[in-house]
């Protein structure tokens, strides 16, 4: 059946183009922070959105290099509203969205979707920190927000996967400040949580995705490895914690979702009304 099943612990799959949300994933995301589904994207979907990202005037040419101050680059492209391309349609399909909205309980809004690139060995590294360390600065007043990270190449530990910190989202939101170039969390508080919550290595296959609450402190190391590492991550906000402040990033601009037929079906390359973001890591 279209069940999710489970894998290992916190692990589930998505079969038949559906992910049906059980209590024993709710269970897993509010005790871990997160969960991971394998397969969320087919090597149909991986394949036709790479097409779509490498396509003339696409997303990758809206991209800014950010530096990790190691002397090392990602780059990232960053947009407010899905609009209607295949990237679109992900950030809108019934598999993506109502899986989070079933997690954090209640209707979501498109925030942001961020792709990431980390070329062969010379791809950056993100320094510890929470999703929610910046969003709490752009008036969003409750942590009722989550990221789905969908890996389009496989993510290992050689060429710089997630790192997150299991169960640090009931630690609350920790201080972040200037670590080493970057904004992140007070390591000194991090290296206390370290001592008494299991660090997890998220390997991924392109297609797999990682649902995570937006306190779940998470980094990822430099990629040294002759394979790139690209990511497309997509955050969400709930409607009920619509921003009190005005930011590059959306208020409440509600979610017009997609079946998960139409990644496939989609037939369009137009990045019209996506709002692009220039640059700086800290407006993320």
């Amino acid at each position: 059946g279209s069940f999710a099943r489970m894998s290992a612990k916190g692990e589930f799959v998505c079969s038949e183009n559906k992910v049906v949300v059980n209590d024993e994933m709710k269970k897993s995301f509010n005790e871990d922070g997160y969960i991971i589904v394998r397969s969320l994207l087919s090597s149909e979907e991986i394949d036709k959105l790479h097409v779509s990202l490498k396509s003339d005037g696409g997303i990758i040419e809206n991209s800014f290099v950010v530096n990790d101050g190691q002397g090392r680059n990602s780059h990232l492209s960053i947009w407010s509203h899905p609009g209607d391309d295949i990237t679109g349609m992900i950030g809108r399909c019934e598999k993506v969205v109502t899986t989070t909205e079933e997690l954090l309980g209640g209707e979501v809004y498109h925030y942001h979707t961020k792709l990431v690139m980390k070329e062969a060995h010379t791809g950056g590294s993100f320094v510890w920190h929470q999703d929610y360390g910046y969003w709490y600065q752009n008036g969003c007043l409750f942590p009722d927000m989550a990221t789905v990270f969908i890996a389009i190449d496989k993510a290992d530990i050689e060429n710089g996967c997630l790192k997150v910190l299991k169960g640090s989202h009931k630690a609350g939101r920790i201080e972040h400040k200037r670590v080493g170039g970057q904004t992140g969390a007070d390591m000194e508080r991090v290296e206390y949580l370290m001592k008494v919550l299991p660090l997890v290595e998220v390997e991924l296959e392109a297609g797999d995705a990682l649902f995570f609450h937006c306190n779940l402190l998470h980094r990822s190391d430099q990629n040294n490895s002759d394979r790139r590492r690209w990511a497309f991550l997509i955050a969400y906000n709930m409607a009920s914690n619509n921003p009190v402040i005005e930011h590059r990033h959306p208020c409440y601009t509600p979610l017009s979702k997609v079946p998960n037929s139409s990644i496939v079906e989609c037939h369009t390359n137009s990045l019209s009304g996506k709002d692009f973001m220039d640059s700086g890591i800290d407006n993320r």
